[in-house]
């Protein structure tokens, strides 16, 4: 299959490296420096370095050439980009199906990634889906085990698609529940900065363990709300991907917790990562979400009050772990 990956960060470079082992791959970089860097020294020097691109990865800054002759486009942009990409697609007059790999409600709508296609495209067909779960680019460069999740309302569909993208190295699960995936991928990067913090701070594994639990508690109410399964929440896209984010140290939503609670602040926090950490920009529309819904969403509230209000890192979580006692369920 021929595959257009429209975003060269870390996560699009590393899925062109793993499914270039099996199919034909353009990779896509908006930025033409980049796209020189990476077909002069055939490595992501900026977001993924250590690992080289094959010869047999096609890598472009045009797009229009990314999408000619593919059979599928992964998109992998940011978030905040992603409409515009969306758009993109659909101005070139290539009917292509589509599968998304970003987390986070837009910004300024607080609309998952779905809705912004059913938005934008209501030309288009319902062959497209979205790819999530628990994944660290550096792993699936390496070539280690992960486990995503397919979601698409179009059963046929995620069946093809993930039978195309399977592999042993990359196993591909199916789901019905593109709610519940999206939720979960985009709720989970704010729970992470909360342990994060937690961890920063030393408030040890306990702290840590509760926050990652009562954190599930936030996505899965929210998520709920929205319209998600129950179980799609106990899946790879849910608890799986919170508990990876939440404790590795290769994720960046943690290490902002962790510099937070250095005292570092934010703008110098995300000067030094050079990456995008997602859980930043999504905080405000998930603690937006459960306000109009109706959710109480404390940890949420307390990384929104650390991120934009100017509280302490350790002030806001002394006050989240010292909340009034209650019934857990």
């Amino acid at each position: 299959m021929r595959i257009a990956i429209l975003g060269a960060g870390a996560w699009g470079t590393a899925l062109a490296i793993s499914l270039s082992l099996r199919h034909q791959i353009t990779l896509w970089t908006k930025d033409s420096d980049h796209a020189i860097e990476l077909n002069t020294h055939r490595i992501n020097k900026s977001f993924l370095p250590g690992y080289g691109l094959s010869e047999a990865i096609t890598i472009t800054s045009i797009f229009s050439e990314a999408l000619l002759k593919a059979d599928l486009a992964l998109i992998v942009v940011p978030i905040v980009g992603f409409r515009d990409t969306v758009r993109a697609i659909i101005a070139s007059g290539i009917d292509i199906p589509m599968i998304w790999g970003c987390k986070g409600f837009e910004s300024e709508t607080t609309k998952l990634p779905h809705q912004i296609v059913e938005e934008e495209g209501s030309s288009l067909t319902n062959s497209w889906g979205v790819l999530s779960g628990p994944s660290f680019a550096d792993e699936v460069a390496q070539g280690l085990p992960t486990a995503l999740t397919l979601a698409s309302s179009n059963i046929d569909f995620s069946n093809k698609m993930a039978s195309e993208l399977h592999s042993s190295r990359l196993r591909i699960y199916t789901s019905q529940d593109v709610v519940g995936v999206e939720t979960g991928g985009a709720i989970k990067n704010v729970i992470s900065i909360a342990t994060g913090i937690s961890d920063g701070i030393g408030f040890g594994h306990n702290a840590r363990a509760a926050l990652i639990t009562r954190g599930l508690m936030e996505i899965t109410r929210l998520g709920l709300a929205l319209g998600g399964c129950m179980k799609t929440f106990m899946g790879l896209a849910g608890i799986g991907d919170l508990i990876l984010t939440s404790t590795g140290n290769l994720s960046r939503n943690r290490q902002v917790g962790l510099m937070l609670a250095k005292g570092k602040s934010l703008k110098d926090i995300l000067n030094e990562l050079g990456h995008v950490a997602e859980g930043v920009y999504t905080a405000k529309s998930v603690l937006q979400l459960g306000n109009k819904l109706g959710i109480e969403m404390p940890i949420t509230q307390a990384v929104c009050s650390i991120l934009h209000e100017g509280v302490s890192a350790r002030g806001a979580v002394e006050v989240l772990l010292n909340r009034e006692q209650k019934a857990e369920i």
